[in-house]
């Protein structure tokens, strides 16, 4: 039996890939477009590649057809807000027309469960409670538009045709291999190089915090146990300022809080995402295994250990 995993030669799916590739014997196939944010070190010796982009219909189809993949996990997305601000072109590609063609590649090919890993931003922002399954969307910056439509789709699949598809809406992650783009790798490895950190505003824009290790754990668990046609919300339980994060990672990292540059806000800046894990915690028993305090050392150790695989 195969499994294909979109966008594995990224930070989610790469991690996803080393925990699949520790405890599945079979075929394991991977599709990335191998962009800057991609690092071909995330796929394990023994994983297919296929290195083009999933809005490639007729690609996507010979890999389908090749391998008839039984479970589909699709982490493939241009993810940074910043870069859809100023061009939202790539995410519309990626996000919504390569999702469609995975989509009716699935159904071609029957596939038997597919996995669409989406992101809490769907939901916009969100100043007192916590986003839960059933939260209106909102998106409120190019980036989240484009996921948000991906998951009507996945949705709408399995309705109109009975693709038999499983949504999950994470908050931020956080960990090893993450491009430095990202704030947290953008912290460790600016102060690493002794360069400023930038903080947008003010840095109060509150953030739920999921390590990657925990994530790839919950998506496994999901796809085992998950039922069809439902969305699960995965977070960290570990809401944060971002102020407090910086000053947190400085504090590890024996560093000054002098190398703090507070910048001008981003246009669309979400205030606040709190993530609602209760359906996930009382259906299938998953809750996160890792602390912010842990996690956070594991992260900073792997930054200061690998400081050329950092993007």
């Amino acid at each position: 039996m195969t499994i294909l995993v979109t966008g594995g030669a990224g930070f989610i799916g790469g991690n996803l890939l080393s925990t699949l590739f520790d405890t599945y014997n079979g075929e394991i196939v991977c599709i990335d477009s191998l962009t800057y944010a991609a690092d071909l070190s995330n796929v394990p010796q023994g994983v297919i590649l296929y290195p083009f982009d999933i809005s490639n219909k007729k690609e996507v189809f010979e890999v389908f057809a090749k391998h008839k993949p039984k479970y589909v996990f699709h982490l493939a997305a241009e993810s940074h807000v910043d870069n859809s601000i100023k061009d939202c072109s790539p995410f519309i590609q990626s996000n919504i027309i390569g999702t469609v063609n995975l989509l009716n590649a699935a159904l071609e090919y029957n596939v038997e469960k597919f996995m669409h890993i989406s992101t809490d931003e769907v939901y916009g922002s969100i100043e007192e409670g916590s986003f839960t399954e059933d939260t209106i969307y909102d998106p409120r910056n190019p980036y989240s538009a484009s996921k948000a439509s991906s998951d009507h789709f996945v949705m709408a699949y399995h309705n109109t045709y009975g693709l038999p598809a499983i949504i999950t809406n994470c908050s931020n992650n956080y960990g090893p291999r993450q491009n430095n783009e990202k704030m947290i790798p953008k912290i460790i490895t600016n102060l690493l190089d002794d360069k400023k950190v930038p903080v947008y505003g003010k840095g109060e824009q509150i953030r739920d915090w999921l390590y990657v290790q925990d994530h790839c754990e919950a998506l496994i668990k999901i796809c085992n146990e998950g039922v069809i046609g439902e969305k699960y919300n995965l977070g960290g339980e570990c809401e944060v300022r971002n102020i407090d994060l910086v000053k947190k990672i400085i504090g590890i990292m024996q560093k000054d809080e002098s190398m703090i540059e507070f910048v001008e806000d981003r246009p669309g800046h979400d205030f606040r995402y709190s993530t609602d894990i209760t359906k996930v915690k009382s259906t299938l028993g998953w809750s996160p295994r890792f602390t912010l305090d842990a996690a956070i050392i594991q992260t900073i150790e792997w930054y200061e250990s690998n400081r050329n695989k950092s993007n």
